[in-house]
């Protein structure tokens, strides 16, 4: 738990950009429908902010066949949405994405953001209500276009008041381990419904969400007409956020029961989830803030708690018309400057009665001590991470020693003229089967590595830690080619199917990726690894039906060998890959680009 320290120097925006960008995303709604956005250089600093107006029709909100609206994200424009290993695509809300690729193709945006680049100034993306969700695309598709290619370098921000879930939590692994998160900053009254309602499918609200959302725009007669739709609405939004949030905190708890995934199995759950920096307003001035995605879902479920007897017109009034406080409420919690920052969450103190200030702060958020319980176990998890990545770590030693070995094995083959490859695939000599012993040992510490990420339990920055990323190409050289001959030693081509079909472990994969990805490579295009693979596939078949795959695997290995990617042991008189090379046409062989590496 950290206290002290004014907002915007803790967060790194500058408290009157706060409050500009509030009023701007205000004021983008009495702009709409006739602009789509707005925007206004920020006088006296170095700043230029585009604003988003929210929409209040149920088709921006909703669309699509799926029960909450979700889709696959376009990985052409949102490259970085993903994990890396199991290249599983982000989800976000279809009619949210839809409303900005209209926006970026039909709009001035894209050529007023260059213009605000041209002028060296901090681009700042804000919008309040369903605004919100096209300002946080706008950010992303800025960083992947701008920032990740080293095109400016000056990261953008973005500003959200009261916003709506957008993505999934591959969202929150791909902006923290590409080390974006800290850029999304977003506000959230206590009661306000708006950034829970996403935790809700249509089918439940679908009656109620007209009225609702007509009562949320800031065009309206902030009046209620009809509290029992209101009620309706807040219960049924409510009972989705506490069957999202109870099945998060069973995962954050090491629950693993059958029972418990029978039902999650059975019932519908929202795919959102929360990423970046959030901003709680208790509503009496004090301000909350934390990083934690997976308190911040809790925090969503815990902090609109009510009792029976406050069910009543009044009081829905009231939480309905807090979507539309934030300028007034930023502007006296931003004078009062009382921030807790929630920090270490194992810390949290459990008990209500506590004296402290950060305490107090947890008070006038109205935590239960479950929901105290649950921001503890999220930040066990976070330590759990943290200490399996120490673990890890502490295994890079044995695999550099492991490696060396195999390095070993590799020049001592090249100095009896033989390729490690074809030397590990005859396996006649003990060196052979040490080398092997090496491949399973490294085989074990890898795939360990590679079940961990798969189950997200290590850090979501991992798999762009540069150390690791070079350690995983050495050892995919290295190894991977042994791995084949394995394979294709014992056969089982014959029972499984080529190689790289059905028999490529996931350590290369995700090491091979995790290096495209960080180095921004084309897809395939490190896969120097899987040479032999491609090798004893093609020498099985007659050159008529595999030349342009012959011709394709040439011009890589020429690329592959010119970069150092590719030893020269591959072109060796005796190597399985050679001998075969000179059983083609001989008119193919004069004009091959490799000709030039092997003896004939």
């Amino acid at each position: 738990m950290m206290m002290g320290g004014r907002l915007g120097e803790n967060i790194g925006v500058r408290e009157e950009i706060i409050q500009k960008a509030c009023k701007l995303s205000m004021k983008a709604h009495e702009k709409a429908p006739v602009k789509p956005y707005i925007h206004e250089k920020i006088r006296g600093s170095n700043d230029v902010v585009f604003a988003f107006p929210g929409s209040w029709s149920v088709d921006d909100w909703y669309i699509g066949k799926n029960s909450f609206g979700e889709i696959k994200v376009d990985v052409a424009r949102f490259s970085c949405m993903k994990s890396i290993g199991y290249e599983d695509r982000g989800l976000v809300n279809e009619a949210f994405s839809r409303r900005f690729d209209q926006l970026l193709t039909q709009s001035s945006l894209a050529n007023e953001v260059e213009k605000g680049m041209s002028d060296r100034k901090q681009i700042i993306f804000t919008g309040h209500s369903s605004g919100g969700p096209i300002a946080i695309l706008a950010a992303i598709w800025f960083f992947e276009k701008y920032i990740r290619f080293n095109q400016y370098h000056i990261p953008p921000l973005c500003l959200t008041f009261g916003s709506p879930l957008a993505g999934n939590h591959i969202f929150s692994h791909a902006l923290r381990r590409e080390n974006w998160a800290r850029f999304f900053i977003h506000f959230v009254m206590r009661r306000d419904i708006v950034p829970r309602i996403m935790l809700a499918p249509l089918s439940h609200i679908h009656q109620q969400l007209p009225q609702i959302l007509d009562f949320l725009s800031p065009k309206s007669p902030f009046y209620l007409h009809d509290s029992s739709v209101a009620l309706s609405f807040l219960l049924s939004v409510m009972r989705n956020a506490m069957s999202v949030a109870s099945h998060a905190a069973c995962y954050l708890k090491g629950c693993t029961s059958l029972l418990l995934e029978t039902v999650a199995s059975i019932v519908e759950r929202s795919p959102y989830r929360p990423f970046g920096v959030f901003v709680f307003c208790t509503g009496n001035g004090k301000l909350v803030v934390l990083e934690n995605p997976d308190a911040v879902l809790q925090l969503l479920f815990f902090c609109l708690q009510f009792s029976p007897e406050e069910v009543n017109s009044e009081c829905l009034q009231a939480i309905y018309e807090e979507h539309l406080l934030y300028e007034s409420e930023l502007q006296e919690s931003l004078n009062m400057q009382d921030v807790t920052y929630l920090v270490n969450l194992v810390d949290v103190p459990l008990s209500a009665d506590t004296t402290s200030s950060y305490g107090a702060a947890l008070n006038d958020l109205g935590l239960t001590t479950r929901a105290r319980l649950c921001l503890r176990a999220a930040g066990e998890l976070v330590k759990e991470k943290q200490e399996n990545q120490e673990r890890i770590d502490s295994n890079k030693d044995a695999i550099r020693e492991a490696l060396k070995n195999i390095q070993e094995y590799k020049t001592s083959c090249e100095i009896r003229k033989v390729g490690y490859y074809d030397a590990f695939k005859i396996q006649k000599d003990i060196t052979d089967f040490n080398a092997n012993v090496k491949r399973q040992e490294l085989a074990g510490m890898w795939d360990e590595i590679v079940e961990m990420i798969k189950r997200y339990e290590l850090p979501d920055g991992f798999e762009a830690r540069k150390e690791w990323i070079e350690l995983g190409t050495l050892f995919r050289r290295l190894v991977e080619p042994v791995d084949i001959a394995n394979y294709y030693r014992r056969l089982l081509n014959e029972d499984t199917g080529p190689y790289m079909v059905k028999g490529r472990p996931k350590r290369y994969i995700f090491t091979q990726r995790w290096r495209e990805h960080v180095e921004k490579m084309p897809i395939g295009l490190s896969s120097e690894s899987t040479f032999w693979a491609e090798v004893e596939e093609l020498r099985l078949k007659p050159y008529d039906l595999v030349k342009g795959k012959v011709l394709k695997l040439e011009e890589q290995v020429y690329t592959w060998v010119e970069k150092g990617w590719m030893g020269k042991d591959v072109f060796l008189s005796e190597s399985t890959f050679t001998k075969w090379w000179k059983t083609l046409p001989f008119e193919h062989r004069q004009g091959s680009c490799i000709a030039p590496f092997i003896t004939t």
